[in-house]
């Protein structure tokens, strides 16, 4: 799991190994790292997903080997 921006504050940390089953709704993954870091629950309804550098939906599914990403949305002028 990467995090960049708000997220990797919020979580701590750039990155952390999490495993979850092939076939595993990026919903469900979402889920898991809002009750792994609390604070991060207010960034995930507008924030992207990616998986593997690909922005997907809630509803894509995860395969083996695939790296997860939140992308918090980006201000700036």
């Amino acid at each position: 799991m990467l995090y960049f921006g708000q997220a990797r504050e919020e979580a701590g940390s750039a990155s952390e190994e999490l495993w979850f089953p092939p076939g595993s709704s990026i919903a469900s993954v979402m889920k898991e790292v809002a009750s792994r870091h609390p604070s991060i629950r207010k960034l995930l309804s507008s924030a992207q997903v990616a998986v593997n550098e690909e922005v997907v939906s809630a509803d894509s599914r995860l395969r083996e080997g695939d790296v997860v990403a939140i992308l918090p949305p980006v201000a700036g002028g």
